[in-house]
């Protein structure tokens, strides 16, 4: 069953192109040659210009799992953790899905 992970996260005005600046450096490393993942999408808040959302959809949670436990990973998104203040971060396994097109 495919996961869906959220980070819901604060990143100061003052860091938002650094913050950036690294999520493109890594983004299509990440979606190229990560097992697993599917693809992901950066969001900032109509509301609240320092209020940000990353998710990413994988194949399954275990994917994301293995991925998220590895030195790899910590070092790759090191400058984006650097640039946030707050983080949350959800994990769903997805149970139902449907497309414009019905499907």
């Amino acid at each position: 069953m495919k996961a869906r992970i959220v980070f819901l996260i604060k990143v100061p005005q003052h860091r938002q192109e650094d913050f950036l600046a690294a999520y493109e450096k890594i983004r299509y490393e990440v979606a190229r040659g990560v097992p697993g993942h599917l693809r992901d999408q950066v969001c900032r808040s109509a509301a609240d210009p320092e209020q940000w959302l990353i998710t990413s959809e994988w194949r399954d949670l275990a994917d994301f799992l293995a991925w998220e436990a590895g030195e790899e990973h910590r070092q790759l998104v090191r400058p984006m953790r650097e640039c946030i203040t707050e983080a949350r971060s959800l994990r769903f396994v997805v149970h139902a899905e449907t497309a414009a097109d019905g499907t």
